[in-house]
């Protein structure tokens, strides 16, 4: 594969994560998906940035964009499929970090180098790989530019004051 159908095909795929893990601060959500419970440690189980609100607004817009993706391409129904695995992988994928977080005693908003961002990566390639074959290149691609991607969205959010710290 050349260089260039690998970082259009890598970045097709991927975006649905992409968005499903960037939209859900936009929610502004007041439903925390663990109910306020704590684990025998006395630390939320997930806290209360991971709520209904933005899990819905993940998965709706991770899932149009492939599906716009798709319409563009021919192939929207497995586009959608796909998508919709990708966007809910992204955000199982980023509460399993937030619940990783917790049990570390890392507060809520501080920074975890490394699994704040990939968590969702990881869990939207697991998703996704039962019904999509990774070629190891696109995989080491995603993995590689993610992280200064979400560093650089994470920073433009705070500067557009969507978030309180810009990690």
């Amino acid at each position: 594969m050349d260089l260039t159908t690998l970082v259009i095909q890598s970045f097709a795929l991927i975006l649905p994560a992409y968005i499903a893990n960037s939209v859900p601060v936009l929610a502004r959500g007041k439903h925390p998906v663990d109910f306020g419970a704590s684990m025998p440690d006395g630390r939320r189980v997930l806290g209360d940035g991971k709520t209904f609100e933005g899990l819905l607004f993940g998965l709706l817009f991770g899932t149009l964009a492939g599906i716009v993706g798709g319409l563009l391409l021919g192939e929207a129904a497995y586009f959608a499929f796909l998508s919709c695995m990708l966007a809910l992988g992204a955000l199982v994928g980023d509460m399993i970090g937030a619940f990783i977080k917790r049990r570390l005693n890392i507060a809520r908003g501080a920074p975890a180098p490394v699994l704040d961002q990939l968590d969702f990566v990881v869990g939207a390639l697991l998703f996704v790989l039962p019904f999509y074959p990774l070629a190891w290149e696109q995989v080491l691609f995603i993995i590689v530019v993610t992280p200064p991607i979400h560093l650089f969205t994470n920073f433009m959010a705070y500067k557009l004051g969507l978030k309180a710290n810009p990690w």
